[in-house]
């Protein structure tokens, strides 16, 4: 998904994104505002995910809200 996007539809999001991962706190989709390498960096500190691994995992999430 494009970053613009991703960034204007992400009150939209946050609730997929907690339902996706449900270790993320409403303070840390706070602090990602809409941004793919905050929220990449959150998957990585609260599941231990590598940085491919987290990638990989935002990128099969949000190709299901593709235009």
């Amino acid at each position: 998904m494009d970053s613009n996007v991703f960034k204007g539809k992400w009150n939209q999001l946050k609730g997929e994104a907690k339902k996706q991962w449900g270790k993320l706190t409403d303070d840390d989709l706070d602090v990602v505002a809409g941004e793919k390498d905050k929220l990449v960096g959150k998957l990585q500190e609260r599941y231990g995910h590598s940085k491919d691994a987290a990638e990989r995992e935002y990128n099969d999430w949000s190709s299901r809200f593709r235009e």
